[in-house]
């Protein structure tokens, strides 16, 4: 599909919300027109929630199983969105933007049929039905239930709807966030913040007879800051994300997470350079389960179990971690950047226990891969939007908080790393091996925490890592994520303090023994 790009003085406000109900539109403004783009009440004007006829969707999914096949379902999407940049505490960049479009995906056997469109009429969702229909052609036909409404459960709460927000109140949470951060120290040269907020409305109907829709409001909050010492300079990043109203800056304001971004990017001009070898590292709270997130996660994910690949297949039931360690999956906490109220298949979402007390014992599916492994639907099946199919997919996935006080698992470190921030990595989702960067690092000398260092990474196995973890704190806390798997997903990672005995720490130069 081709996209046009326009700017504020190409098109007519009133010919661009025209437009954007048929497809996707991004409205994008230069920073002499960014008050004109702010002055639009888009989301007051347009709700996400979608309008559809049932009858529609039940002869497309009748459609879409004409020639055989056992599950068929209809994906419909409407994205309100926006984006503001502030660098150099100038605002520099705009988008509004709109997307909104259908998918029919068609499953027969281990074969997905998958076709969208960017125009919902009953003409081009038959089209869609047609073509996804097409893998199917000639096997077994499973007569599709009619839809009737379904109820689920909802895990998200709204005080002040993004809805009825003044752009005024955006811009102001970034001038405070912008002026917090540089008032902080005068090492502190420039910071950049970064604002989006989205309405997505979900309509989801299969042939097992579903029918649900939704509305999720999404906000996401980045500022980093630029700290320049001698000879040294250090970018810090502090992220806020959830499912929520505009209050998530009345319980986290925005002075808050410059001044922590501010923090480290002045404590970093100190480091010098990380030790390199085998060491026991203490991980802080928080934003470090983005860990477990990639290299115990990922090989969790029931796709990879049904084509027998990966790190835990054949595990189930089997001791694969130490006793203190529980890991979890959870979309249903409320208002997390990973919860939504059902996944994006329908299924409810709920708390999934991966590993308990070392022992596996569930993966994270989707409709498709629970058929294949014979095993439940976790709410797990997640798309980046209507252009996509849905894969199994981490939500808010964390290691369960333990019994030991963060202060005495320091204590009882003689000596290694204190990684207080990671930045991120990659693991091998078959072999379990990965590499993770650090962001914010300490020494830890004789149980206490030392002096910071620099360019650290975290170099292992899934498997070395959660059977050395020795020591988990009472203090769960969650950083938010963006998850690529050739998808975009939001997600939050979360763990309490927790102690990894005999990691392999890249660093450049040699520890002293």
């Amino acid at each position: 599909m081709k996209s046009k790009r326009y700017f504020v003085e190409d098109i007519p406000r009133r010919k661009f919300l025209q437009m954007s109900l048929k497809g996707g539109i991004a409205l994008a403004a230069t920073p002499s027109l960014m008050m004109q783009l702010l002055s639009c009440k888009g989301q007051k004007q347009i709700s996400a929630k979608l309008e559809l006829d049932p009858q529609m969707l039940g002869r497309t999914i009748k459609k879409a199983l004409e020639k055989g096949g056992e599950f068929a379902e209809v994906y419909v999407e409407n994205r309100i969105s926006r984006r503001i940049i502030m660098e150099e505490s100038k605002f520099k960049s705009a988008v509004f933007g709109i997307s909104q479009g259908a998918g029919v995906r068609v499953i027969s056997g281990d074969k997905t049929g998958y076709a969208y469109t960017d125009d919902i009429t009953e003409e081009k969702l038959a089209r869609a039905a047609e073509v996804a229909s097409y893998i199917a052609r000639g096997t077994k036909t499973k007569n599709p239930v009619d839809i009737q409404e379904t109820e689920r459960r909802s895990f998200i709460t709204i005080k002040l709807p993004l809805g009825d927000v003044a752009d005024e109140k955006r811009l102001d949470v970034m001038k405070r966030a912008d002026q917090a951060a540089l008032d902080y120290d005068p090492r502190i040269k420039m910071s950049f913040v970064n604002y989006y907020d989205e309405i997505r409305g979900r309509t989801i109907a299969n042939s097992e007879g579903l029918l649900v829709s939704d509305e999720l409001p999404l906000l996401f909050f980045i500022v980093q800051t630029l700290g320049v010492g001698k000879n040294t300079r250090h970018m810090g990043r502090e992220r806020l994300s959830r499912h929520s109203g505009f209050e998530m800056f009345d319980e986290v304001t925005p002075e808050e997470i410059a001044q922590t971004c501010a923090r480290e990017s002045i404590a970093m001009l100190e480091a010098k350079d990380a030790p390199a070898g085998i060491m026991d590292v203490v991980m802080q709270n928080g934003w470090g389960g983005v860990l477990v997130h990639e290299a115990v996660g990922h090989p969790l994910e029931a796709d990879n179990i049904a084509k027998k690949i990966g790190a835990f297949t054949g595990k189930l039931g089997k001791k694969v971690a130490s006793d203190v360690f529980t890991m979890v999956d959870d979309g249903s906490l409320p208002n997390k950047r990973g919860t939504t109220n059902f996944d994006d298949e329908g299924t409810q979402m709920k708390r999934n226990v991966l590993i308990k007390e070392g022992v596996l014992e569930k993966y994270m599916s989707d409709i498709l891969s629970a058929k294949q492994i014979n095993m439940e639907r976790t709410g797990n099946g997640r798309r980046e939007s209507f252009r996509y199919i849905p894969i199994p997919r981490m939500t808010n996935t964390f290691i369960d908080k333990g019994k030991s006080k963060p202060e005495d698992i320091l204590a009882s470190t003689k000596s290694g790393i204190y990684v207080q921030s990671l930045s991120g990595g990659s693991v091998n989702s078959i072999t379990g091996m990965f590499n993770f960067t650090c962001r914010e690092v300490y020494m830890i000398e004789n149980g206490k925490k030392t002096a910071p260092v620099k360019g650290a990474t975290l170099i292992g196995s899934c498997m070395d890592i959660i059977q050395n973890i020795d020591a988990v704190g009472d203090d769960l806390d969650f950083g938010p994520g963006i998850c690529g798997k050739g998808q975009i997903a939001e997600v939050s990672a979360g763990q309490p303090t927790v102690r990894i005995r005999g990691i392999n720490v890249g660093g450049s130069r040699a520890r002293r023994s």
